[in-house]
């Protein structure tokens, strides 16, 4: 399995994110449709949920959307509002330097299916922040950073109810936009509704963190939890925490955290089991692993044997083609 991986630095949505756009459509289209437009909520639904929880992204939604052809299913597709569920794995931890002697780093491995990665590492402008991001759904956020110095990442929660509100990437859009550090990030996210269950883990310029778990059925509960996987608390579906070792993962990068790893020992570890996860073809293999580090306003993608580093204040176009083995069978 190969996925190609590029940089998209527009400030302004253009030609670029047209572009990407089109050659992802025609996926983004088959899931968003797959349950047919009557589970999809209106043109007018969208538009009105974005004007009434994220008014500062409304002008990019409609140059994106005029880009996009203004066609009205892509409208309500690139608002995220109310989208079909999905579910990933994924491992985060903010790593805390035990000497006091370097600034904290958020840490993060992205796991899901190889073919479903979009392969956009975006720099933009959008709202004003500069922002570079893993895109999803088009400019929605996996994870990324924002010239605050504010950083963020996702990982599904550990349960499969659903709710009126946004997906979570555009949430991360959302907070990375406007918000400049973990104080404000946390009450972007105690306001937005979800439309299902993940946690969100901060890290901003001044060491200051917190682990957000959002829920469409429950409040917003900030914490200091440094480690999580895919479970908020305890786990709530066995099956897929089996599955994705959620457990083990969690309790593995909570023990590198415990007993004082160097950022670069607790690096290492995400490319390497039970972190690191082969499952590609079932879903929940490592895409990638990301290190964050907002005092430098830097950002490294990590796969074995490569990295790749970028620096708010030196980006440099580039691309990557990223191989994935078969999955072990069972």
């Amino acid at each position: 399995m190969q996925v190609g991986l590029r940089t998209l630095f527009e400030d302004t949505p253009g030609p670029l994110w047209q572009a990407a756009f089109e050659r992802l459509w025609p996926g983004y289209s088959a899931w968003f449709l797959r349950g047919g437009m009557v589970d999809r909520p209106s043109y007018l639904a969208s538009r009105r949920a974005l004007r009434n929880h994220m008014p500062e992204l409304v002008p990019t939604w409609e140059k994106l959307v005029a880009l996009a052809g203004g066609e009205d299913v892509r409208s309500r597709f690139l608002s995220l509002w109310c989208p079909p569920p999905y579910i990933a794995g994924c491992s985060q931890a903010v790593w805390v330097d035990p000497l006091g002697q370097e600034p904290p780093a958020l840490l993060r491995n992205y796991d899901y299916a190889p073919a479903l990665l979009e392969g956009e590492w975006m720099a933009t402008r959008w709202v004003g922040q500069q922002v570079l991001a893993m895109s999803d759904c088009c400019w929605g956020v996996l994870d990324g950073l924002n010239e605050s110095g504010l950083a963020a990442t996702l990982a599904f929660g550990g349960r499969t109810v659903t709710g009126e509100g946004f997906g979570i990437p555009l949430v991360l859009r959302y907070v990375l936009e406007v918000a400049r550090n973990t104080a404000e990030a946390v009450q972007q996210l105690r306001r937005l509704p979800v439309s299902m269950c993940y946690s969100v883990t901060l890290l901003d310029a001044s060491g200051d963190w917190a682990t957000v778990f959002v829920s469409p059925d429950r409040p917003t509960e900030v914490t200091r939890i440094g480690a999580v996987s895919n479970f908020q608390h305890r786990v709530e579906w066995p099956e897929h925490a089996r599955a994705t070792h959620a457990l083990e993962r969690q309790q593995h990068l909570q023990g590198l955290l415990d007993n004082g790893a160097s950022l670069a020992h607790a690096q290492a570890a995400l490319l390497h089991p039970p972190l690191y996860q082969t499952s590609w073809e079932r879903g929940y293999g490592t895409l990638y692993s990301a290190t964050y580090r907002p005092a430098m306003r830097q950002a490294t993608l990590s796969w074995p044997g490569d990295s790749w580093v970028q620096s708010l204040d030196a980006l440099a176009t580039g691309t990557r083609e990223l191989q994935y083995g078969a999955a072990p069978r069972a």
